[in-house]
């Protein structure tokens, strides 16, 4: 009986450690192989035009829900994203840099410079301004970051957004 016992404990104990509180971010920046590094606030988002955006089923890898996101709207981010001025002297080279979106708790997903500006997925690529009725700024998750027409939508669900890094394939 101790034996279940601790091996209960150690397994309760590894889940809870494996749990990461997500800190709500109020900016995030863009660094790395760019000549500026960008920083944007919730005042600079709140400048930019809000639309109003599908309801979203959220899935994990293997397609199966995990919740959905009603009532939302946001802010394209590919406006924001064309602000950045790319270390390289000939636009082809442009298909050899990609952008690794970081969370506060370090979760990361990354784009490639193509799927944001050479694809649909760049358009469909939104932070989320309000959902279910709530603010961003009155969120827990704040900022969030989605792209629309992923299949496994969870997978590039990005809840406080804390940094793009802009790197380069060498």
């Amino acid at each position: 009986m101790k034996k279940y016992i601790l091996i209960f404990l150690l397994a309760a104990s590894t889940f809870a450690w494996a749990q990461t509180k997500i800190t709500p971010t109020n900016q995030f920046t863009i660094t790395g192989k760019i000549k500026n590094e960008l920083k944007f606030t919730l005042a600079d988002i709140n400048t930019y035009p809000v639309v109003a955006i599908k309801n979203v089923t959220l899935t994990n890898h293997l397609g199966e829900v995990k919740g959905d996101i009603q009532n939302i709207k946001g802010i394209a981010l590919k406006p924001l994203l064309e602000k950045i001025e790319f270390l390289t002297e000939k636009p082809k080279e442009l298909s050899e840099f990609y952008l690794t979106f970081v969370a506060s708790d370090n979760y990361k997903v990354v784009y490639s410079w193509n799927e944001i500006f050479n694809s649909p997925t760049g358009n469909n690529l939104f932070i989320i301004t309000e959902k279910d009725g709530k603010n961003l700024s009155d969120s827990d998750d704040r900022i969030l970051t989605i792209t629309t027409t992923d299949f496994k939508t969870g997978r590039r669900y990005v809840k406080a957004l804390d940094k793009i890094i802009v790197s380069r394939i060498e």
